[in-house]
C-alpha cells in the first residue's frame, strides 16, 4: 500500500509541477525578456557620442612610446651544428 502511495504522490507532484510551469513560463520570460532590454538600453544610453571628425581626417591622440635602445649584452651567440 505505501509503494501505491509513493507513486500516486509522485505522480500527483508531476502533474502539478506541469501545470504551474506552463502557467508561470510565459510571465518568467517576459519578465527576462524586459531585463535584458533595459540591460541593452543602459549600455546604449553609457555609450560616448559620435566624434566630430570629418571622414579621411587624421588625429593622433598621444606621441607613440619611446621605445629602450637595445643594449650590448644581448645574449650570448651559439653556432649550431647542422646534424645530417
Amino acid at each position: 500500500m505505501g509503494l501505491i502511495k509513493t507513486i500516486l504522490y509522485i505522480v500527483f507532484f508531476m502533474y502539478a509541477f506541469r501545470f504551474l510551469a506552463k502557467l508561470f513560463t510565459p510571465f518568467l520570460i517576459k519578465k527576462v525578456a524586459k531585463k535584458m532590454q533595459e540591460k541593452a538600453e543602459a549600455q546604449f544610453r553609457n555609450q560616448p557620442p559620435k566624434s566630430t571628425v570629418k571622414e579621411g581626417e587624421t588625429i593622433i591622440d598621444k606621441a607613440p612610446a619611446k621605445t629602450a635602445k637595445a643594449s650590448k649584452t644581448v645574449g650570448e651567440y651559439v653556432d649550431f651544428e647542422e646534424i645530417d
